[in-house]
């Protein structure tokens, strides 16, 4: 029987996991289907407090797990493919085994929905983008495309206005489901040009490791074009990752859990923490701070039992 088992290895779960670790609670960590979270496929991270060079996505997590595991965390490969939350003990199936655990955070975050070209996939990180908080900043003076309809399309090309030379949003159809404040900032911004009833294609360069240009294709009437473009940003939303923990505690209708104050879910000894709540923010920082928070959470719950 574990003290505590957290679900997820990327800022929000290796920091629960410091945390957790020094206050001797000996947490698993499972690993989950993106091992290090969404900074493992990012290259520079250069808002992360401490870092004044910055410091490679990859680099920054593996350092967290290596200070967690000093402390005793010990970490699993594998995902969580059931849970049973209704009573206690609580129930986690990894892969195939069944761990038992007295408190439990979930820090699986939320997975950036891309387009699901291979050339897109081969190319995040290098020009192919799903933050431009994150990315942004190495497009200066350069060519920029959002692919997207909703508020977070509008919100991160009217942000990349303030680095590229211009902002193109391509969209499926020509109408917008971004509120209506949303879309009349965009509209009003000189930087972004429009394409809409188009899809991107292809995504080039592959060969050369960069992105060089899309071909888009109109899909009413299929004609395809090249267009020129440094960076390209997919603001198409995100997807919890609340699969297994559905039906068990309360999750708002997009699957995100509906946080109860601090880092509480629906069911007491479940905690939060990361983009797996978080709609808003999305930032390394933010879901290390969270996971701090649900660890606390975690100790004090555990703690308040023992007496």
């Amino acid at each position: 029987m574990r003290n505590l088992i957290i679900v997820g290895s990327g800022c929000a779960g290796n920091t629960a996991a410091i945390y957790a670790a020094r206050a001797n609670l000996k947490p698993l960590v499972v690993s989950g289907h993106e091992p290090g979270g969404q900074l493992s496929l990012t290259t520079l991270v250069e808002n992360f407090p401490g870092f004044p060079e910055g410091i490679q996505g990859p680099e920054l997590v593996a350092n967290m797990r290596r200070q967690a595991e000093r402390f005793g965390a010990e970490y699993v490969q594998g995902s969580v493919t059931e849970a049973d939350l209704s009573r206690r003990p609580f129930r986690i199936r990894i892969d195939e085994v069944w761990e038992e655990c007295r408190a439990l955070i979930i820090a699986s975050g939320a997975s950036a929905r891309w387009l699901g070209l291979p050339s897109e996939q081969k190319l995040i990180g290098r020009g192919v983008s799903s933050c431009a908080t994150c990315d942004g900043f190495f497009f200066r003076d350069k060519l920029i495309m959002v692919v997207g309809g909703g508020d977070s399309a509008m919100e991160e090309a009217i942000f990349l206005t303030r680095f590229g030379r211009q902002v193109t949003i391509v969209h499926r159809r020509d109408q917008f489901r971004a509120s209506k404040i949303m879309l009349e900032r965009a509209r009003a911004n000189p930087k972004i040009r429009w394409i809409t009833k188009a899809v991107v294609d292809e995504v080039f360069d592959v060969e050369k490791g960069l992105v060089t240009g899309v071909r888009l294709r109109d899909v009413e009437t299929g004609r395809t074009w090249e267009e020129p473009v440094d960076g390209l940003f997919i603001a198409i939303g995100h997807v919890p990752n609340t699969a297994p923990f559905r039906g068990q505690i309360e999750l708002d209708a997009d699957g995100y859990i509906v946080s109860k104050g601090g880092a509480r879910t629906s069911v007491p000894g479940v905690f939060h923490a990361g983009d797996v709540q978080d709609r808003v923010y999305r930032q390394a920082i933010t879901a290390a701070a969270a996971g701090c928070m649900a660890a606390i959470e975690a100790e004090r719950f555990l703690e308040a039992e023992a007496h």
